[in-house]
């Protein structure tokens, strides 16, 4: 198996990759380097946090534990789907119902079919593979509605006046907004192995699996996001549409 070594040296030249990121930023005056710099500290402190967890996680071999980090994974990508959701009258429940189902019933066929076993070195990963590619979809679900109901107002309005039923009324603006959300795995999925080796393929090529073999899971891995971002985006739809909508079944302003 090949043995993988990061020194100092490659944290040094990683870390100057960055830079050139902050310099664009800053000549071109896109006011981004605050986010940069934040981004990364963030994302060095979370990983340390994480990676020591997981270790214990891993170590134990607890059921419970196995569940309870699963869940946190959940409500932590429902939490930030429903930040990315800028409709007034959104609700976190929405959002958690989306993800909550489309992540435990993928996982679920998957452990079902005997593709993953239930470890935590398995659960963990593949839950928080599904639960951020269904974050994603659910947020570009939420932005397109919104944009979505402020262009075509009018077009909705005109069919409520007519006594279409929300639902209808408001089907294209939905079908517009799932089909946005599916659509970077789609064309992920079109794509995988000509332009990009994705995480798994990568991690298991990385680890001295063969190649071919990697190409399995990742197949499966494909399956699985495709079936989760759909679920997560067509439940979280249909939950959020209905938002735009009073009690008395008005368009609101």
């Amino acid at each position: 198996m090949n043995s993988l070594a990061v020194n100092d040296l490659s944290f040094v030249l990683a870390f100057a990759l960055v830079l050139i990121a902050v310099f664009i930023s800053s000549k071109e005056k896109l006011h981004l380097s605050k986010d940069i710099f934040l981004s990364i500290i963030r994302a060095i402190l979370q990983l340390i946090l994480v990676g020591y967890l997981l270790k214990y996680i891993f170590q134990v071999n607890n059921g419970f534990l196995t569940v309870a980090m699963s869940l946190f994974i959940v409500f932590n990508a429902a939490w930030n789907a429903h930040k990315r959701n800028p409709g007034s009258r959104k609700k976190y429940r929405h959002s958690f119902a989306a993800i909550f189902i489309s992540t435990y019933v993928t996982l679920g066929v998957l452990i079902f079919s005997g593709a993953i076993k239930f470890v935590p070195s398995q659960i963990v990963p593949i839950t928080g593979m599904i639960a951020s590619n269904s974050m994603v979809a659910i947020g570009l679900c939420y932005r397109t509605l919104n944009t979505q109901f402020h262009d075509l107002r009018q077009q909705t309005l005109e069919k409520l006046a007519l006594g279409a039923s929300i639902n209808l009324a408001s089907k294209p603006i939905l079908q517009q907004s799932i089909k946005t959300a599916m659509q970077p795995t789609i064309d992920s999925a079109k794509t995988v192995g000509l332009v990009s080796l994705p995480g798994m393929m990568s991690g298991l090529i990385f680890a001295g699996l063969d190649p071919v073999h990697a190409i399995k899971y990742q197949i499966m891995v494909t399956f699985m996001l495709l079936s989760a971002t759909s679920l997560g985006a067509i439940i979280a739809g249909y939950f959020a549409y209905k938002d735009y909508f009073n009690d008395d079944y008005q368009l609101i302003s």
